[in-house]
């Protein structure tokens, strides 16, 4: 194996943004595209982490720039938008990758809280990671904006209903908003991870199926980009399984989860 890290190109090749850069599939995107000699636009909370991720690989500031924010504060990650655009100009790719995942029970207060907190991360944190985007890639008549959903979007699992709607909701959002870029040079790109292995998942309870590890998912998410696909479920074999899941009688699929594990709840141990 080649010992020397991917560069990024010179501080005039295309440009990735990406949330969520930190661990898991955002990570290992960002090491996918500056493979591809792509400069980066990591966003984190955990900018020390980042910084010290970029320098180990020999970034300098015309290669990689990182930006702190929270996706669920929207003003925060519009901000780290706008600094991108200031400080290197409009991506070509954006990937709204950021999510959590926490298991959920309604009939426990706390867990509302939870679900308006996946979502405020989920869906709305996704549309102001594109916001600041939108108007100058339309200008420019090219660009593609990449919502990161879930296989959990295409059917609802018990113990899951905040991840699921969330996930679901993601859909149907960057469909409206393919429509909406129509016409602009502008590319929506939906991805439906199945399992992938990440810190997140390892947390699961249950199997997992066509389990994927993160670098695997980014080589096959950064060709569905460069397709600009406006739909992908990655592995397909997860697509598969899910549609057959969509189109079993509701009776049928109630019985075939009954028992089945859920997710950790919030402060639930393994």
């Amino acid at each position: 194996m080649d010992p020397t890290p991917p560069q990024p190109s010179s501080s005039h090749g295309p440009l990735v943004f990406i949330t969520g850069a930190s661990s898991g599939i955002g990570q290992a995107l960002a090491e996918r595209f500056a493979r591809a000699g792509y400069r980066l636009a990591l966003v984190a909370r955990r900018t020390d982490d980042m910084q010290a991720w970029a320098a180990a690989r020999g970034y300098g500031d015309a290669q990689c720039r990182v930006y702190g924010a929270d996706v669920a504060d929207t003003q925060s990650i519009v901000a780290a938008g706008q600094a991108c655009l200031q400080t290197q100009g409009v991506p070509n790719v954006v990937i709204a990758n950021a999510g959590i995942s926490v298991g959920m029970d309604t009939a426990e207060r706390a867990d509302i809280d939870v679900m308006a907190r996946t979502f405020a991360t989920n869906n709305t944190g996704l549309a102001a990671t594109f916001h600041p985007f939108v108007d100058a890639m339309r200008a420019r008549g090219a660009g593609a904006l990449v919502g990161i959903g879930s296989v959990a979007a295409i059917r609802g699992l018990p113990g899951h209903g905040a991840y699921c709607a969330s996930k679901a909701a993601v859909v149907a959002y960057c469909e409206s908003l393919r429509g909406e870029l129509r016409g602009s040079g502008v590319a929506v790109v939906t991805l439906l991870p199945g399992y992938v292995d990440t810190p997140l998942t390892r947390e699961n309870r249950y199997s997992m199926p066509f389990l994927l590890s993160a670098e695997a998912f980014a080589d096959r998410a950064f060709n569905a980009i460069q397709a600009r696909t406006s739909y992908r479920v990655i592995p397909w074999q997860m697509g598969v399984v899910a549609k057959l899941l969509r189109l079993l009688p509701n009776a049928v699929f109630d019985r075939l989860l009954a028992g089945r594990p859920r997710k950790h709840r919030q402060g639930e141990g393994r």
